[in-house]
């Protein structure tokens, strides 16, 4: 599995896998990644996050493979600045946002679209996860954003999580998916869409059909990207879903450079 580095993709989760609480890389992450690189070995990333959010982070650290954006509702290539797949939730996800907004006035909300994050209920919630991900979002209403949406997002505190969840699912709305992607996010993403299913993409896409791929991650939102991976790994800070279904559980958490002690694992297993 792991005969040449250079045929070994490394594609992490950001928040809660590479980032720690401080949401600033590793100083330890960052030189093993460049190292590994170096030697020959291919990284990249895979997040719930839009470009706009994760764009801050390529002054630290580069990306030498396309990049897993809008938790798999695009593959971006960074370099040439374009997307190689993408695909939108349906336009009638305009009338379920309305319809969760109207009965839970004290969820946040995003929508994600190429060029823009768009607010069109904000709260202190919903700022905090502004200021982390250092975006100025565009506030408007559901109905003044502009269409080709890749995910929708909302933010409340962890204590009502299950409340909204259990509103959403009286709801029975179909052809698209609801996926937890944190304690506090709750997300819509388009219907059979997942960073598994955009890591598949990438990998018929970009050729690396003879590639080992090595997947990181720590929460219900990477557990797909996990199974499609060749091997997976997660911190010691992941939820049990996760671990259930990781080859490799670190002992460290992403407090403790996870993902420097990933790339270890890796450099241990190549063949001579």
């Amino acid at each position: 599995m792991f005969e040449d580095i250079n045929k070994v993709l490394l594609i992490t989760d950001m928040d809660g896998t590479f980032l720690p609480k401080s949401k600033i890389p590793g100083v330890n992450s960052l030189k093993a990644i460049a190292d590994f690189q170096s030697r020959g070995g291919k990284f990249s990333i895979a997040t719930g996050r839009a470009i706009q959010a994760a764009r801050q982070y390529f002054n630290s650290f580069s990306v030498n493979c396309p990049i897993i954006m809008c938790n798999g509702g695009m593959v971006y290539d960074l370099n040439n600045k374009k997307q190689i797949y993408d695909v939108f939730v349906p336009e009638y996800t305009r009338e379920i946002v309305k319809a969760v907004l109207s009965d839970n006035p004290d969820v946040g909300c995003e929508v994600l679209t190429l060029d823009n994050v768009y607010v069109p209920q904000m709260t202190e919630m919903e700022a905090v996860h502004n200021e982390i991900c250092m975006v100025d979002p565009v506030i408007c209403t559901v109905d003044e954003i502009p269409p080709d949406w890749y995910k929708v997002l909302f933010a409340i505190e962890p204590e009502n999580m299950e409340r909204l969840i259990s509103s959403v699912k009286g709801k029975n709305w179909t052809g698209v998916e609801f996926v937890r992607s944190s304690s506090e996010y709750y997300e819509i993403l388009p219907m059979n869409i997942s960073k598994g299913y955009a890591l598949k993409k990438m990998r018929e896409i970009c050729s690396l059909e003879d590639f080992t791929i090595v997947a990181m991650g720590d929460y219900n939102n990477d557990l797909e990207m996990l199974k499609v991976a060749d091997f997976s790994i997660c911190p010691s800070n992941a939820v049990d879903e996760i671990k259930a279904v990781s080859d490799l559980i670190l002992p460290v958490s992403c407090e403790e450079d996870a993902v420097c002690a990933a790339i270890k694992y890796i450099y241990k297993q190549l063949k001579n």
